[in-house]
C-alpha cells in the first residue's frame, strides 16, 4: 500500500505543497499542517494497525524501534528508511504515580516521562522528523540548504543540535542570554552547534530566526514548521498504546509555544478516523501565570488573544508571551472543549517538590501541569476514579539549579514548603546518629 503526506493550510484545510518544499506558511500567512491520505490508511483495519505498531514497539528493528518511526506510515511515509535520523526517541516510561495519586485522591494517576529521552525532553519526538526530512532533501540535492536553525528556550536547541550532529549537519541556535539553565546551554555547545546567546527573550529570538531563514539557506526548525508536530503527536498515541489501547479520561500538558497541544489533538483525531479510538480525552493545557496568554484568552471565552511580555518564571522553557502555534491550539481546544489552567510560581514550585517526594524528579514545567491537576482535583472536576495522565516534558536534571535553590530556600519570593536541605555535620558517630534519630522522630512522630 502506498501512503502519502503533504502540507496544507491548517485553517482552511485547502492547498497542497509537497514536503520537499521549503515552506512554513500558506500564501494567506496562516500556519501549515501535514495532511495524510487517510483513505489509504483506512485500507488496513484498526486491529491491523494496533497489531503492526505493537509488533514494532520497543523492538530492535531499526528504525521502527523508535516510538515515532514505529508509526512511520502516519508520520512521514514519503522518505526511505535510509534517510531517517533517529536516536531511538519515544518509548518512554508511563509512570504509575500511585503514591502521589493517593495523596491527591486520584487512584489512577500516571506521568508520561517524555524527558527520559536522548536529549532529555519531548522535543526529540518532533526533531527526528524534521531533521530526517531535511536529510532526505539534502541527499537528493533538492535545495541549497546549508544547515538548520531554531530559536529556543533550551530544549529545542538541545534536540536540534543532537540530531544535526548525528546526521552531520550544521545547526544554529538562538537563545535568550541568561534565561535558560546551564544544563540546557551546554547541550548545543557540546553537540557543536553555533550557539548564539542574544540580549532578548524567546519571542525576540523567534523574530530573528524567522528573518534569518527567509533566504532558505538555513531551514527553520521551530514548531511553526508543522513537520515537528508529526513527531510530537505520537506521544498521545503511545500513551493509549501503553494502556493496551484504552483511553485516559484526562491529559494535563504544559503549554509554551503550544505546538504540543495541537499535536496531541492531531494524533487523536487521526487515529479516531482509523477507528482505533472512539473519543478524544479531555486535554488541559497548563501555563505558568508569568507566561499565560492562552489562559487569558480562554478566560475571555476565546473572544480575543493578546500577546504578552512573559515574566520571569522557574518554568523557563514555557516563558513565551507570543506563541507561534496559538491558532492551531485554540482551534483544537475550542473544537474539543479543552481546558486551560495556570499556576503561580509558588504553586508550581510546591507541586514539583511534593511530587518529587513520591519518587518523581520533575522539571518545573511538569510542576505547572501537576499544580493545575491539584486545582482540578480540589474543585471536583477530576473525579477519584478518573484515569489521569500528566505529560512530563523534560528531565528534572536539566533544572537542577532551580530545584537546588528551592530546597536551599533561595528562590526569590517562594516559601519552600517541602524543602529538604542537606544537614552539615562533623564526621562524628554520635552526631550522625542523633541527626538520624531526629529525622525519624520528625517523620514518624
Amino acid at each position: 500500500m502506498h501512503y502519502d503526506a503533504w502540507f496544507r493550510d491548517a485553517d482552511s484545510g485547502t492547498g497542497r505543497w509537497e514536503l520537499d518544499e521549503i515552506i512554513y506558511r500558506s500564501p494567506s500567512g496562516g500556519l501549515l499542517e501535514v495532511a495524510h491520505d487517510l483513505e489509504a490508511l483506512k485500507g488496513r483495519t484498526a486491529a491491523g494497525w494496533m497489531k503492526l505498531w505493537d509488533g514494532r514497539y520497543k523492538r530492535t528493528q531499526w528504525p521502527f524501534s523508535s516510538g515515532v518511526w514505529g508509526k512511520k506510515e502516519m508520520v512521514l511515509p514519503n522518505i526511505p528508511d535510509a534517510d531517517i535520523v533517529s536516536l531511538d526517541e519515544g518509548g518512554t516510561n508511563l509512570f504509575w504515580a500511585e503514591r502521589f495519586g493517593r495523596e491527591l485522591g486520584v487512584k489512577d494517576l500516571w506521568v508520561k516521562q517524555c524527558g527520559v529521552s536522548h536529549t532529555g525532553s519531548f522535543k526529540d519526538l518532533g526533531m527526528t522528523v524534521l531533521v530526517s526530512q531535511v536529510n532526505h532533501m539534502m541527499k537528493r540535492g533538492k535545495h541549497n540548504i546549508l544547515g538548520v536553525a531554531c530559536a529556543s528556550t533550551g530544549d529545542t536547541s538541545a534536540a536540534l543540535a543532537a540530531y544535526c550532529a548525528a546526521a552531520g549537519m550544521t545547526s544554529v541556535v538562538l537563545l535568550p542570554h541568561g534565561k535558560i539553565s546551564p544544563a540546557q546551554l551546554i547541550q548545543p555547545i557540546a553537540n557543536n552547534s553555533l550557539t548564539l546567546a542574544l540580549d532578548t527573550d524567546f519571542d525576540g529570538c523567534m523574530d530573528l530566526v524567522q528573518q534569518l531563514t527567509e533566504d532558505k539557506k538555513l531551514y527553520l526548525a521551530n514548531s511553526m514548521n508543522s513537520l515537528r508536530v508529526e513527531g510530537q503527536k505520537t506521544v498521545g498515541i503511545e500513551i493509549i498504546q501503553q494502556f493496551d489501547w484504552e483511553l485516559p479520561d484526562w491529559i494535563f500538558i504544559p503549554g509554551g509555544n503550544l505546538g504540543n497541544v495541537s499535536a496531541l489533538y492531531k494524533g487523536f483525531e487521526e487515529i479516531r478516523e482509523l477507528g482505533i479510538i472512539s473519543r478524544i480525552p479531555r486535554i488541559v493545557c497548563c501555563q505558568a501565570e508569568a507566561a499565560n496568554p492562552l489562559y487569558l484568552a480562554y478566560k475571555s471565552g476565546w473572544k480575543e488573544f493578546h500577546a504578552i511580555t512573559a515574566k520571569e518564571t522557574q518554568a523557563s522553557a514555557i516563558r513565551i508571551g507570543n506563541p507561534v502555534s496559538r491558532t492551531k491550539a485554540i482551534k483544537a481546544l475550542m473544537k474539543h472543549d479543552g481546558r486551560v489552567e495556570q499556576a503561580s510560581e509558588q504553586e508550581l514550585a510546591d507541586a514539583t517538590a511534593r511530587a518529587d517526594r513520591t519518587g518523581l524528579f520533575n522539571c518545573p514545567h511538569t510542576g505547572v501541569a501537576l499544580a493545575a491537576l491539584i486545582k482540578f482535583v480540589a474543585r471536583g472536576e477530576v473525579k477519584p476514579t478518573d484515569r489521569v495522565v500528566v505529560v512530563s516534558t523534560a528531565h528534572g536534571l536539566k533544572f537542577g539549579n532551580v530545584k537546588a535553590d528551592y530546597h536551599m530556600g533561595k528562590l526569590p519570593g517562594i516559601v519552600s514548603t517541602y524543602a529538604n536541605p542537606p544537614v552539615q555535620l562533623a564526621a562524628d558517630r554520635q552526631a550522625v546518629y542523633d541527626a538520624v534519630m531526629r529525622h525519624m522522630e520528625k517523620s514518624f512522630g
